[in-house]
Parts: C-alpha cells; structure tokens; sequence
C-alpha cells in the first residue's frame, strides 16, 4: 500500500468524480480532503495563497494524505509544486469525455442558487456564464500538460475515468492497496441529485399534508 509519507493528488480537473475518489481513500485508510476541511477551510483558497505568498505549498493541510477538488483554472499547473515539495508521491489524472464533462458541468452551475448574483458580480468568468470554448481549452490544456510531464514516469500517474468503469481494481492496483469487499463509492453525480430532489420533494408533500391534517 501506498506509504502514509507520500501524498496522493488528484490533479484533473473538477466534475471528473472528486468526490468519489476522495469517498475511496477514506475506505482505503487515507485521511482525504476534498475541496473544503472539516473546519471550514477552503483548501483552493488555502493552496493559491500559499503559492502565493511563498510558503509551503501545502501549509495548514499538510496532515492529510490524499488531496482532491483543489484547484481552478488558474492553480491547475500547481501539481508540479506538490511533486517539487513531495517526491514519490502519486498523482491521479481524474477525468471523463469532454462532451460528458461539458454537460456535467453546465448542469452544475445551473442548479446554484444565486447564479444571477454570481454572473453579475463575477462579469465574463468562465465558470459562472458557462463559457464552453474556455471550458475546451482548459480540458485540452491539462491534459496535454498532465501527460507531457508524466510521459516518463508511468508509475507515478494514473488516470481514471470513473464513468467508464474504472474502480477498485485499477485505483488499489496503482496504490499497492488491497481491493476493498464493498461497492466502489460513486457521489455527486446527476442520478443521485435527482433522486435527492425526488426525496425532497416527496418530504415537502408529506409536511403539508401533516399540516393539513392537524
């Protein structure tokens, strides 16, 4: 299994099964972070900062093992710090086709809230107005930086593509980690916010029924 002294990094790029991933390192024994600590501290905010300033690239979350929804476009390139500063560890090119991308993300910014708020506030960021041709770029961009850097180095990247079946036996095969005997752990995905609408829905029917009756 993969030493607790090296780290382990994620490094594709977000909506490519994050929260999956970082589900699977708990169940393998790592201690994982995924975009935000338990004490609310934004690990994007903390790593951009840190790089920065010139401190430590990992300053403050230096403790946890497997590292994943970290950055954004303008920190993408910040894995070659991580290997800088942690030699051996192992790095995990999370990814899916663009078309499928694409739509995962354009349904993710759809369903926030305050999206007029955000576009207003935030005019011409890719993100928040959906900016697809940035979108493109940015995908073909780390991925062709991603596997240029690692192209003599196969033992120390692995990509995963989740949505076309890749699970316990890819991910524990390239951490040295034996193959747990339950389900890999797929979050965050559309199935699962549709059916957590269903559920909502279905409990505001109830409540006003409940209501009713009294």
């Amino acid at each position: 299994m993969a030493s607790k002294s090296q780290k382990i990094f994620c490094i594709g790029l977000n909506k490519t099964g994050t929260t999956s991933l970082h589900l699977a390192f708990i169940k393998l024994g790592y201690k994982s972070v995924h975009f935000r600590t338990k004490q609310g501290l934004n690990i994007k905010d903390v790593i951009a900062n840190n790089y920065k300033n010139g401190k430590p690239i990992l300053d403050q979350i230096d403790h946890f093992d497997a590292y994943s929804d970290w950055n954004h476009p303008t920190t993408n390139f910040l894995y070659k710090e991580f290997d800088k500063a942690y030699p051996n560890s192992k790095f995990i090119l999370n990814t899916r086709a663009m078309d499928d991308w694409i739509e995962s993300r354009t349904k993710h910014v759809k369903r926030l809230k305050n999206l007029e708020t955000l576009q207003q506030q935030h005019p011409g960021h890719p993100w928040y107005h959906m900016d697809i041709e940035a979108w493109k770029k940015e995908y073909d961009v780390v991925h062709k930086d991603i596997l240029d850097y690692f192209k003599t180095r196969p033992n120390d990247l692995l990509v995963f593509n989740l949505t076309e079946g890749d699970e316990w036996q890819k991910l524990c095969t390239f951490l040295d980690a034996p193959i747990p005997n339950t389900k890999f752990p797929k979050s965050n995905t559309a199935s699962s916010f549709n059916l957590f609408k269903k559920l909502k829905l279905k409990f505001k029917v109830l409540l006003h029924r409940i209501s009713n009756y009294k």
